[in-house]
């Protein structure tokens, strides 16, 4: 039994997917299955339960998943201070987060930061969703993920920063573009892009549509990231439903695009993950700490709410 085949057990766990751990940390699936043979060899108990959509733990594998989940938590702080008495260094944070994240939500903070603690080391490690996060988080030695936050999942700890308020983006020359905000029932006639698929903002926007009984039935364009709904609605390929982020600017009456609010739709919540906050490093919880702050005066900066991007 290793500590790669505890946190390959953890990842599988938690994501319910084989092949979908696999595919996160860029190995095979038999390479996957494995770890998690060997772990089932050494206990003699069966870990997971397969089904078509899919594995779960059996009670044995609950039982194992909570002490590694909470094991390594510690077991990773330890390695970590460790290093830095035997290396004399100031130590490093190891932040996994989606493509445009640090620009949108870190990007004072990496500056105020790197000032104040010129000697640690800062990584950035880029993935597709929050899912992906989770699974980075509990698979490799990180320290924090910056995430969507979602339903609560089995030792990841999450801590909201922000709330992000809704809004349509559209064109200047949009019929729309005049009015000063919109009504959940308005948008079932809009020509959607569409967010990720399998993105947690995409999730939370679906359940707050459905809870409403909007369905929005012209959708022919979909995109990897906000920034790119944001880019395609200014040309004119269709509407953007997407959260205000802070870092958008107003350029001014004459810009080319318009962000209408849409205050009735609840706002997205976005912050950090962590397996353990007590475990977390003292860099790290700095630096966590910093983006919070950041965030939270340039949300009050904004506070007018969103006119334009």
């Amino acid at each position: 039994m290793t500590l790669d085949d505890l946190r390959v057990f953890v990842a599988v766990c938690r994501t319910g997917s084989l092949s979908a751990v696999a595919r996160d940390l860029g190995r095979t699936q038999p390479a996957v299955s494995q770890h998690v043979r060997r772990l089932e060899k050494e206990t003699g108990v069966a870990l997971l339960e397969r089904h078509a959509r899919g594995v779960v733990p059996t009670e044995a594998g609950r039982i194992l998943l909570a002490a590694a989940a909470d094991g390594m938590a510690g077991l990773d702080g330890a390695l970590r201070r460790l290093d830095d008495l035997v290396h004399g260094d100031a130590g490093s944070v190891r932040v996994t987060t989606g493509a445009t994240t640090v620009r949108h939500f870190m990007s004072e903070a990496v500056v105020t930061f790197r000032r104040r603690h010129p000697d640690v080391s800062l990584e950035f490690q880029t993935e597709n969703s929050s899912r992906s996060c989770f699974t980075a988080l509990a698979a490799d030695d990180l320290d924090l993920a910056w995430i969507t936050i979602s339903d609560p999942v089995r030792g990841i700890e999450q801590r909201p920063v922000m709330h992000l308020p809704w809004v349509l983006a559209v064109g200047a020359d949009d019929p729309l573009a005049a009015r000063s905000r919109l009504e959940p029932a308005e948008l079932s006639g809009i020509r959607h892009i569409r967010l990720p698929e399998n993105s947690a903002s995409r999730a939370h926007l679906d359940a707050a549509l459905a809870a409403r009984g909007v369905r929005i039935s012209r959708s022919d364009t979909s995109v990897a990231d906000w920034d790119t709904a944001l880019l395609l609605a200014e040309l004119g390929l269709g509407h953007a439903l997407v959260p205000a982020l802070p870092g958008w600017r107003v350029p001014g009456s004459d810009g080319p695009l318009r962000l209408l609010p849409v205050p009735a739709l609840p706002p997205l919540a976005v912050g950090w993950a962590v397996r353990r906050w007590s475990a977390l490093t003292p860099p790290a919880r700095l630096f966590a700490d910093e983006v919070a702050r950041s965030c939270t005066a340039r949300a009050a900066g904004h506070a007018e709410g969103p006119r334009e991007a």
